[in-house]
């Protein structure tokens, strides 16, 4: 083996509370909270085999369970041109058949063993997740590595698979949310960038699909090191890298294409782009800009600034839009932080009579973040994002999965170890300072699904921007 390390890292505290007697506790004023604890993970063992396969390990063994979940570092971003949704529909074949085993044949065994094989695709990674009793962990090991390593995308299933991709985009066609989900990154980033085309991929698009396009894109990016495998559970570290070694050890490395991005286009000003459904109840605000790559410097001050804005419920667009205001069923706001620059998004789903009041109060939030944030308010904000974070670890299920942006964007060993004081370091001065940055209300693109003939006349009113219409794809109508 090349090489292993081993971070070390005392296990998660237990917090005692203090018990109160009855009648101290005054019922008049809520409870105030205290200073957040330090979070502490097991230690995560990461080693490298011959073929360059990583793999991270992390023992915990209060119960005789295990997950592995094998992380490829690319996803839709490496989609060929004009064949979006292939890295999709590449990790949902993998459980329809390998050389060996056909579909139902991999669900019989996952059945019989009590195991679960879940494939997934993101924008910038392809996972294979398996969760097992350790009681049956050869068997499961052989058929998790089976479907990684010889998948044989069969024509009868990719069929089905398409057919069933082709009725749900007609699907999401009828849904304002969905169209608004699909415009929005299209007018960001326009149809030259990976990231302005859907994960799942278009009608056009899917219709030209075969299966040989999911077996190219395979060889092209299933390389042991362009992976990580991450492994939590009952295991030992020394034994478990013999399985994996027996099973992945011949698994051939190889040259994986460098990705690419064009810049997105730049936007001149804000301007409203709206979709006509006519009929629609409700109107489906996507507003933003071109945010920022998960690498960025100023990653905790977005996430400390974001959570005041819209990314909990107490924030300041779901107060004033769900609870003042009672034009929506929740409201927020996102920095989508991926390879490359993501999008950040303000959304909610509004009732049409108030499409234009909602978009004034909208603009009104996105305005005041980029004054002095009150001390309370960023106090607030901090001790939320701190004492949710442990709830993440609840199961080697869970770690598993924070794990994988630790893999992907290669973070600190000890990111979650510093987490809570790297929230806690963030001032006043920095949340103003990037939210100055990277929120421009003055170049906004909104774009607005709904009654066209009904909330037009009111947008208009409101002279936010001037308003295109543009069809349910984002493109301009001919």
């Amino acid at each position: 083996m090349k090489h292993s390390m081993v971070v070390a890292i005392a296990a998660l505290p237990l917090i005692a509370l203090p018990l109160l007697a009855q009648g101290t506790f005054d019922r008049s004023k809520p409870p105030e909270l205290g200073a957040p604890p330090r979070v502490s993970l097991p230690p995560i063992n990461t080693r490298e085999l011959p073929n360059g396969l990583k793999l991270m390990i992390v023992e915990q063994h209060e119960l005789p369970l295990a997950d592995f979940t094998l992380v490829i570092g690319s996803g839709g971003t490496a989609d060929p041109g004009g064949k979006s949704g292939v890295a999709n529909l590449t990790a949902q074949m993998l459980r329809e058949g390998t050389t060996s085993r056909k579909s139902l044949d991999i669900a019989d065994q996952s059945s019989f063993l009590g195991i679960s094989l879940f494939p997934q695709a993101s924008w910038e990674s392809t996972t294979l997740s398996l969760h097992t009793p350790t009681a049956q962990l050869d068997s499961a090991l052989a058929l998790f590595a089976d479907v990684a390593l010889h998948p044989s995308f069969p024509a009868n299933e990719f069929d089905r698979i398409k057919k069933n991709r082709l009725t749900e985009l007609l699907q999401l066609r009828d849904q304002g949310p969905a169209i608004a989900n699909t415009a929005f990154p299209a007018i960001l980033y326009g149809a030259g960038h990976p990231y302005g085309v859907p994960l799942i991929g278009t009608e056009a698009s899917v219709t030209s699909l075969s299966a040989a396009d999911l077996q190219s894109y395979y060889q092209a990016n299933f390389k042991p090191n362009n992976a990580t495998l991450i492994i939590v559970g009952d295991v030992n570290p020394a034994q478990i890298e013999q399985k994996i070694n027996s099973l992945f050890g011949t698994w051939q490395r190889g040259n994986v294409a460098p990705l690419t991005y064009a810049e997105p286009p730049k936007a001149s000003g804000t301007t409203i782009y709206l979709i006509d459904k006519p009929g629609a109840a409700q109107s489906s605000f996507r507003i933003g800009s071109v945010g920022v790559p998960r690498s960025t410097k100023d990653y905790f001050a977005l996430t400390v600034m974001n959570t005041i804005l819209g990314g909990s419920f107490s924030s300041r667009l779901n107060q004033n839009l769900r609870e003042a205001r009672g034009y929506t069923y929740g409201a927020a706001s996102r920095f989508d932080m991926r390879r490359a620059a993501g999008p950040f998004t303000a959304s909610a789903e509004i009732v049409s009579a108030k499409s234009d009041s909602a978009l004034i109060e909208f603009l009104k939030e996105l305005n005041n973040i980029r004054q002095t944030i009150p001390a309370d308010e960023l106090s607030r904000a901090k001790r939320y994002l701190q004492l949710q974070l442990p709830e993440n670890f609840e199961t080697t299920r869970d770690i598993a999965a924070a794990l994988v942006p630790v893999a992907l964007y290669n973070l600190p060993l000890d990111y979650y170890n510093t987490y809570v004081q790297n929230v806690e370091a963030v001032t006043k001065a920095d949340v103003n300072r990037v939210a100055q940055q990277y929120i421009n209300p003055s170049s906004l693109a909104i774009v607005i699904v709904g009654d066209r003939k009904t909330i037009e006349q009111a947008l208009k009113s409101t002279n936010v921007g001037p308003i295109t219409i543009r069809d349910i794809s984002g493109q301009p109508i001919q």
